[in-house]
């Protein structure tokens, strides 16, 4: 059997050779989760280590929204892999580059105009996309997420989010894939260097512009109401000599009840961001069932969104949103962000290369059904997407790892700044708010886990009694 494989052509090897590797990751991802989904179902009970940070209430729902989520993830990769090999096995990549090529016929442009049939590809792609996943994101956010209290949002505002997102996208999306495929078409030999400088600018444009023009248009930012937290935080950051200009608040439980913070921004000019959801004396879902003031009419009312009553108070207090932010700033101070960017242009630069020298091999094209062309999209589609996806997979662990260190250091940053036992209370408080399950499989957070696990962190913050 490995004979006759190796004995058929060259491109039908880098067919299966591709569809096995994409099978195989599927496979060891599927494992991992059966690892996991083992823990979630066997362990019923909080372990003595947590009996003092969670309790049996918390514990079990925790366990219950773990194993629903792993449960949704296993069928809906399972429909993933299924579908992409279907779409491999039965060409459907050149069968939407033909449907491309007939709609830009239609509206008058010829073969020739290779980069027009690129866009047309790349909207029906993502249209495709769009429907597919959509049953998906509306069972996970309306059944899911619902059932474990996360969910705020109505299906109205949710679908006109859809719409919104992919509006959005497409109009960054097209022009940015337009002018990465002209620079690859004129720059000649060292076009590679190019085009990586274009992304680079593309990534850094959008890095700065995506806080101030992207994202307001989906959720509501404003500036942190002057008080004490807003004090405390801007002494914090001067401190450590953190350029902060601007600290806002976002709306973020309109969508869902999860927390969430993070800064922006390059040199001088950093902003602070934090979810409504994160502070205490702030989140909306904190209210419900008290006496409001009325509020002035707005494009975002109850119809869209839904706050529901909490039995217990949400989010931190202001000495444990500092230890929080504490964490933040250490990224920044400690050069991880910009280590990340650093390895994220090494990584894109390499890639670029790779696929300079790959580029002009037909074989690949023709192992994808492409016989008669060679189109540019399609051939970053396959080099980046397929060929490298065991690298891209090494990559990705290894990232994992670093990231994991990382938040080590970022909390022992904390640690010295003399807040080690808020950031120990506000680590519990997170874990209970967002529904973490304290305990895991070493392999599958070995391999899935950006963040160290919640008894880790609290270990290595020191043994800090709590109330």
């Amino acid at each position: 059997m490995v004979e006759s494989i190796f004995d058929l052509p060259v491109e039908k090897q880098i067919f299966y050779a591709v569809l096995g590797f994409s099978w195989t990751v599927y496979l060891w991802e599927a494992y991992l989760s059966y690892r996991q989904r083992r823990i979630y179902s066997s362990t019923t009970h909080v372990p003595q280590e947590l009996g003092k940070i969670m309790d049996s209430e918390t514990f079990e729902k925790s366990r219950l929204y773990q194993l629903d989520k792993s449960n949704f993830s296993f069928w809906s990769g399972l429909y993933s892999e299924t579908e992409g090999t279907l779409i491999l096995l039965l060409g459907g990549i050149p069968f939407l580059w033909g449907v491309a090529g007939s709609v830009t016929t239609r509206i008058g442009f010829g073969s020739e105009y290779e980069i027009t049939q690129s866009l047309v590809f790349l909207t029906l792609a993502t249209l495709f996309s769009a429907f597919t996943g959509l049953p998906w994101s509306v069972y996970n956010t309306f059944v899911i997420e619902e059932r474990h209290g996360f969910n705020q949002q109505t299906l109205g505002f949710f679908l006109k989010d859809a719409v919104k997102k992919f509006i959005v996208t497409q109009c960054i999306l097209l022009p940015v894939t337009s002018l990465l495929l002209y620079i690859i078409k004129i720059g000649g030999d060292y076009f590679f260097i190019y085009a990586w400088l274009f992304t680079l600018a593309v990534s850094l444009v959008l890095v700065t512009i995506y806080a101030d023009y992207i994202a307001p248009l989906f959720d509501k930012f404003t500036p942190l109401p002057e008080g004490e937290l807003k004090t405390d935080i801007e002494a914090m950051a001067k401190s450590i000599s953190f350029p902060l200009t601007k600290v806002y608040v976002v709306e973020g439980s309109k969508r869902s009840s999860h927390s969430n913070a993070y800064f922006y921004g390059f040199f001088k000019n950093k902003r602070i961001v934090l979810f409504d959801t994160l502070l205490e004396d702030y989140s909306p879902l904190n209210k419900s069932g008290e006496p409001q003031p009325e509020q002035p009419e707005t494009g975002d009312t109850s119809s869209e969104s839904k706050a529901k009553p909490k039995n217990k108070k949400q989010g931190c207090n202001n000495a444990e949103i500092l230890a929080v932010l504490g964490h933040e700033l250490g990224h920044w101070k400690l050069g991880h962000t910009v280590k990340n960017i650093v390895i994220s242009q090494m990584n894109s630069f390499l890639c670029f290369s790779l696929f300079a020298v790959l580029i002009g091999r037909k074989e690949l094209f023709v192992a994808f059904g492409f016989n008669d062309s060679q189109p540019t999209l399609i051939g970053l589609m396959i080099i980046f997407q397929f060929i490298f996806s065991p690298y891209n997979e090494l990559l990705s662990f290894c990232l994992t790892v670093l990231s994991r260190r990382f938040e080590f250091q970022a909390d022992a940053f904390a640690r010295a700044m003399g807040k080690a036992s808020e950031l120990y209370s506000a680590l519990i408080k997170l874990n209970k708010d967002n529904l973490g399950f304290p305990v895991a499989d070493w392999l599958f957070s070995m391999w899935h886990y950006s963040h160290p696990p919640l008894l880790e962190r609290l270990r290595a913050l020191g043994s800090i009694k709590q109330d």
